[in-house]
């Protein structure tokens, strides 16, 4: 066994020399041969939440009531992707506060064009969590129902 090699339930493992040769191996291996390697992963997400608004005029963002911001772990200004269930359009923007207790969630600027009030979106956030905590990570999830109510949530 040489200095680079692994032994272990898996027998012996000989790192290659790219980590997408390891897809599909367990997370553990990655961080091994390449200490520090991040993945990316899921960070917040605000399920089935209905846009109230749609303000074409803005600079751009979503504006997401400052309460359901916080409920999830989102920050302001923080990058976030959208999917509208309605159309199926996916875009990225960025989360702005809206008045906390508004339930708002108003597109913004050109992504007014993607949707309209009453859609329903799913809002996410994504970090970079180092390979050897992967397999613990648990995103915070919110899923809303009327007028943009907490009926579920997970990881918080």
């Amino acid at each position: 066994m040489t200095v680079h090699e692994f032994r272990g339930d898996l027998g012996v493992f000989t790192p290659p020399k790219s980590p997408v040769a390891l897809q599909g191996r367990p997370p553990i291996l990655l961080a091994l041969y390449w200490p520090g390697m991040l993945v990316h992963l899921l960070k917040s997400k605000i399920h089935r939440g209905q846009v109230t608004a749609a303000n074409l005029n803005y600079e751009g963002s979503m504006s997401i009531d400052r309460d359901l911001m916080d409920k999830v772990g989102l920050l302001p200004y923080e990058k976030i992707l959208c999917s509208n269930m309605a159309n199926a359009a996916r875009f990225e923007t960025y989360a702005i506060p809206a008045e906390r207790g508004s339930r708002q969630i108003v597109l913004n600027g050109a992504a007014a064009h993607l949707g309209k009030p009453g859609d329903r979106l799913t809002i996410m956030s994504f970090t970079e969590v180092d390979a050897t905590e992967a397999k613990f990570w648990k995103p915070n999830v919110i899923v809303l129902g009327e007028n943009n109510a907490v009926v579920n949530e997970r990881g918080i």
